[in-house]
């Protein structure tokens, strides 16, 4: 029984074996090579995206303070504007009876 196990199994060559692993290696270091490059792109993402929220946040306060001034121009517009309103109007009344 066993010479005839030992007829039907095949031969294993060495060569097929350095050849497997060196294979595996280098599929190994292929993807760990694409990890790192995955890890490194991930790392600028979160850079960019920690600065493009930074810009934000200050435009917002410029934002801001731009609606403040203009609330603040258009309140002394609102207060001021009856008396230009008044003394454009006698101006164009007074051209009408000079002429």
């Amino acid at each position: 029984m066993w010479n005839m196990m030992c007829d039907v199994m095949p031969t294993i060559s060495e060569d097929s074996i350095s050849q497997r692993s060196s294979q595996f290696s280098g599929e190994d270091a292929n993807f760990e090579q694409l990890m790192v490059s995955m890890l490194d792109e991930r790392d600028k993402l979160v850079e960019s995206l920690r600065e493009t929220q930074e810009r934000l946040n200050d435009s917002e306060v410029r934002l801001k303070d731009v609606e403040k001034e203009r609330d603040s121009l258009q309140r002394q517009i609102a207060a001021n504007l009856p008396q230009v309103s008044v003394i454009s109007f006698l101006h164009v009344t007074l051209l009408f009876l000079y002429l």
